[in-house]
Formats: C-alpha cells, structure tokens, sequence
C-alpha cells in the first residue's frame, strides 16, 4: 500500500474514483464503475488520511464545479469554462502540501493535463446529454395510438405488425391471424399491443 502514498498517485486515484462516482449515478446498474468508485475512493481516502493534505484546496475543487455547470447552461459563457479548469488545475496542484507551504506535492503539469482531459470529458458528456434532452424524437410514438396496421405474422404473445410503412413487434390479449387488420391499443417502448379490429357486418 505504499504506493498509493506518493501524492501524484494519490491525487489520480482520488479523481479517478469521483469520475466513477459521477459515471456510476449516470449509469447505473452496470457495476462497473460502482465498484471502481468504492475501490478507488477506499484508496485514496487511504492516502488523505496518512498524508498531509489541503482542505482548502479541495474547497477550490468542489467551488470550481460551480463556473462549470454555467458554461453548460449558458451559451456564450466559456469565460466560466476557463474559471472552473484554472480551480481545477489549483486546487490539484495544492491538494497535497510539499515541504515548504508554498510548493506543491503533486505535479504541476500532471495536475494540468489531468484537469483539462476531466474538465473536457465532462464538458463533451454534459453537452451530448444536452443536445439528446432537446432534441425531438424522430417518431412521436404516442401518435401510433388508434391507428390501424396489417398483421405480418400470427400475433399473440409476440408478433409483427405493419402501420403504414413501418414494421413494429406486437402482441395482443388475444390471437390475431396473419393477415387480419387490427387497431394500435397501447405501447410498451417500442412493442405495440395491438386489438383485432371488428369484421365489417356482411
């Protein structure tokens, strides 16, 4: 465990487990990064604990998130970008003290690097997750709702049905021959419960 107690390393498993921790509450049930995150937080709380180390530049962290979340809400506002990865970068640099108050235990250029590859990660994630939230569905599914379609295939627990052009997966309380015309009824993501539609009367 003695590795783990050289600053430049202690600094990297502490960023890389907060990424795991963002990464898990994003995705989660993977177990992935869960796991990761509790073995590389375990680490390096292992290292805060056995090394000296600067609350105040962990402040500056935890306040450079602040500009951050501003240049993503904002358009225009990338001055707030530059704040948050100068925090980052200080904060990184001075989160473990060296022997003289003034001189940093990490690695300045390691700190820098680490900062802009994180900082820019997250910007590129955030910005996606952004663009998917306004972007509108290609298919507005709630539409299919009432509409008719020609069934491909036998349906009953499963099946295929045509609306309009479209092929989709089905099912229906109960069974629909190939061939027959039914009536969208509801929607389960993207499986379409489906009704026979009443034989016109002769």
């Amino acid at each position: 465990m003695e590795f783990i107690l050289s600053p430049n390393i202690a600094y990297l498993v502490l960023v890389l487990g907060l990424v795991f921790s963002i990464m898990a509450i994003f995705t989660p049930g993977t177990g992935f990064f869960e796991v990761g995150a509790l073995f590389a937080l375990i680490l390096a709380g292992y290292a805060i604990y056995n090394l000296p180390f600067n609350w105040w530049a962990a402040g500056i962290l935890v306040l450079g998130i602040f500009p951050f979340i501003i240049a993503v809400r904002r358009s225009g506002r990338m001055i707030y970008l530059v704040i948050s990865i100068l925090a980052l970068v200080i904060g990184s640099v001075f989160l473990f003290p060296g022997d003289r108050w003034w001189k940093p235990a990490v690695n300045p250029l390691l700190a820098i690097i680490v900062s802009l590859i994180t900082a820019g990660y997250f910007w590129i994630a955030v910005q996606k997750t952004l663009e998917a939230e306004r972007k509108r569905p290609a298919h507005d599914l709630e539409k299919l709702i009432g509409k008719t379609g020609e069934a491909k295939t036998d349906i009953h627990a499963e099946g295929t049905v045509q609306v309009e052009s479209e092929l989709w997966s089905a099912f229906s309380q109960e069974v629909i021959p190939k061939g027959s015309l039914v009536r969208i009824k509801n929607r389960n993501g993207f499986i379409l419960e489906v009704e026979p539609l009443p034989s016109a009367p002769e």
